[in-house]
């Protein structure tokens, strides 16, 4: 049974930076790729960023390119998300997620519980 958890949210201001961290426990052979989703309310799941465990194939939504970098460590089975200059409109839901590879980032097959980024002015 893969599982799948996120840690790191919090309170920032515009400009500052934030680190997420998610954990991966019962990888199964089709999950090779780690990736980062994020919803806010009334809106549908945007990817964000995603990468491949055994590193490489970065990819990012547009909006954040340049500010943020996708990591992914394949022996700990964890993987993180740096985000720098914090926008309000990153204001989000972030959810991890692992699974099949797709183009242009993930097919997503397993997620965690979310973690709140709140950036205020």
């Amino acid at each position: 049974q893969v599982e799948v958890a996120e840690s790191g949210g919090g309170l920032v201001q515009v400009g500052e930076s934030l680190r997420l961290s998610c954990s991966v426990s019962g990888r199964t052979f089709s999950t090779v790729i780690l990736g980062w989703f994020r919803q806010t309310p009334g809106k549908e799941r945007e990817f964000v960023a995603a990468t491949s465990w055994t590193g490489g194939d970065q990819r990012y939504v547009d909006s954040v390119k340049g500010r943020f970098t996708v990591t992914a460590d394949n022996a700990q089975n964890t993987g993180s998300l740096q985000m720098n200059s914090l926008k309000i409109e990153d204001t989000a839901v972030y959810y991890c997620a692992t699974g099949r590879r797709a183009q242009g980032g993930l097919i997503p097959d397993y997620w965690g519980q979310g973690t709140q980024v709140t950036v205020s002015s």
